[in-house]
């Protein structure tokens, strides 16, 4: 019995990350890496961006979730961006290794007021594997059987809008419905989801501080679920690069817009190098299982891209 529910926990496990097809963002958006979660701001920046991120979960139990994500993007021929990630994650006897390809194409509208657009589309692809090996004689128990695995991709769709300051981008997640049920007839075929982010980055003391209040809100197609991310995020502007130091809030919409977790963030930027840091405080658990939080570490370098200032 006790080998049967280790089981049946596994499969949830698995089955929640596997509705997804890409690991949830935390808050790598906001630590300078919005390309995390939209293939439009791949090549988009003025620096081509590369970033590790390191995420721990519910520090303090045994085989707790770990994740670690790098990323790359970079611009292109003369109007078009590229990108990929590659991550890895674990959580006890389930394992998760995936990654995208990206393409993104930017055009000019007006660059008397820096307003453009951006079209980007993913490739993605992931395998799940649930490990039985350390369990006592799993090949003997009909119950368990042998390690269960599955591989699946999927394709992203997104656009971009920039005014100035201002910034809004739509992405469409897992377009194409799922194919195969490879652990339960229970699974979802319907994938997709929505996510809309969008902010304003305004300027302190001609230019010396920014102050970039943002929002975050994702809509899941099979069940109606959506969640927003209040943000805001204080910058300081150095000779050599910058530091800043934010705040965001996510809440459950369909629970009368809950707050579920807490996550303050700092990070700093010093010449090419960038460090970020945050720290997220689940508030709304029906278990407790913050035993510390989770922490997630960012560490990055920009290379100068050929496209320099100039827009396209």
């Amino acid at each position: 019995m006790k080998k049967i529910l280790i089981i049946t926990l596994l499969l949830v496990t698995a089955l929640s990350k596997g509705q997804e097809f890409k690991l949830a963002p935390y808050t790598q958006y906001l630590v300078e890496n919005p390309f995390i979660i939209s293939p439009a701001y791949a090549g988009e920046g003025e620096m081509n961006r590369l970033r590790m991120s390191g995420v721990f979960q519910w520090v303090g139990l045994q085989d707790a979730p770990n994740t670690q994500t790098l990323s790359y993007d970079a611009h292109i021929l003369e109007k078009s961006g590229i990108g990929g990630v590659l991550y890895r994650d674990k959580n006890g006897n389930t394992s998760q290794i995936g990654g995208q390809l990206s393409f993104a194409h930017h055009l000019t509208i007006n660059d008397e007021n820096a307003q453009y657009i951006s079209f980007g589309l993913s490739y993605k692809f992931t395998q799940f594997k649930i490990d039985v090996s350390d369990f006592d004689n799993p090949n003997d128990d009909p119950n368990i059987g042998g390690d269960l695995s599955s591989f699946n991709s999927n394709f992203d769709a997104a656009f971009l809008y920039k005014l100035g300051r201002y910034y809004i981008s739509f992405n469409a997640a897992n377009i194409l419905n799922k194919s195969v049920r490879a652990f339960d007839d229970t699974e979802p075929i319907k994938l997709r989801n929505y996510y809309i982010y969008t902010g304003y980055i305004f300027e302190v003391s001609d230019g010396e501080y920014e102050i970039e209040p943002s929002i975050y809100f994702k809509l899941f197609e099979s069940d109606s679920r959506s969640v927003t991310d209040l943000n805001v995020k204080a910058k300081k502007i150095t000779i050599d690069g910058y530091y800043w130091a934010g705040f965001s809030t996510r809440f459950i919409n369909d629970q009368n817009f809950s707050a579920s977790a807490i996550v303050p963030m700092l990070g700093i930027k010093k010449q090419d190098f960038y460090v970020g840091y945050a720290f997220q405080y689940n508030i709304n658990e029906a278990i407790e299982l913050n035993n510390g939080g989770t922490h997630m570490l960012t560490l990055g370098y920009d290379f100068e891209s050929k496209r320099g200032n100039s827009r396209w």
